[in-house]
């Protein structure tokens, strides 16, 4: 049986890092605000949007408009679309509100894709940043899917997602145990007191 787990860890950046993890949450938060600017803006004019051709018509004027883009990892602006996408489609499924404008600061984070990134002992590499030491090993083992970065007042984190196969154990001197739920007394100490 597969499971995913996830590992969060306080990285140790130094200034110039802490600079990157910033930029590349701007540039996370600024892409999703386009695209969510342009999802409304095409449903308005009768479209019907995506997440995966918003993303194509921004990848065809970024280079032009917002060449800071690529100051950081590709995720950083690629990821909010699928993200998107996936609010919306929860949106349309009753299960959530509508997708809203990200603010600066509040909930800061950014993707990055198991490609981009490896970690060894207490370090974390990352692409176009290099390596960032982090407080504690990754102890949990499995195959690496991805990391998101992210800020909680003025700390950051690295969450590490894996997916790990287990399989259920049993123990061949375990009995089984049920629960009466028509029990109207637990037990009765030596003294007549009811628990």
């Amino acid at each position: 049986m597969n499971i995913q787990l996830a590992h969060k860890i306080e990285p140790k950046p130094n200034d110039a890092q802490k600079g990157y993890f910033a930029k590349a949450c701007g540039i996370s938060r600024f892409t999703w605000n386009w695209g969510l600017a342009e999802w409304k803006r095409q449903y308005e004019d009768g479209l019907k949007p995506a997440g995966l051709e918003l993303k194509k018509q921004f990848n065809a004027i970024k280079k032009e408009l917002y060449p800071w883009v690529f100051e950081v990892l590709r995720d950083a602006n690629s990821q909010p679309f699928s993200n998107l996408q996936t609010a919306f489609n929860q949106f349309f499924k009753n299960s959530s509100k509508y997708p809203q404008f990200k603010k600066k600061s509040v909930n800061d984070s950014f993707y990055i894709a198991n490609d981009k990134f490896k970690v060894e002992k207490k370090k974390i590499y990352i692409s176009k940043l290099g390596w960032v030491r982090m407080r504690e090993c990754l102890n949990i083992s499995g195959k690496i899917l991805s990391a998101t970065i992210s800020r909680i007042a003025d700390k950051w984190f690295v969450s590490i997602s894996l997916k790990m196969k287990i399989t259920p154990g049993v123990c061949e001197n375990q009995e089984a145990v049920g629960v009466d739920l028509g029990v109207k007394k637990l037990a009765t100490i030596s003294n007549g007191e009811v628990l």
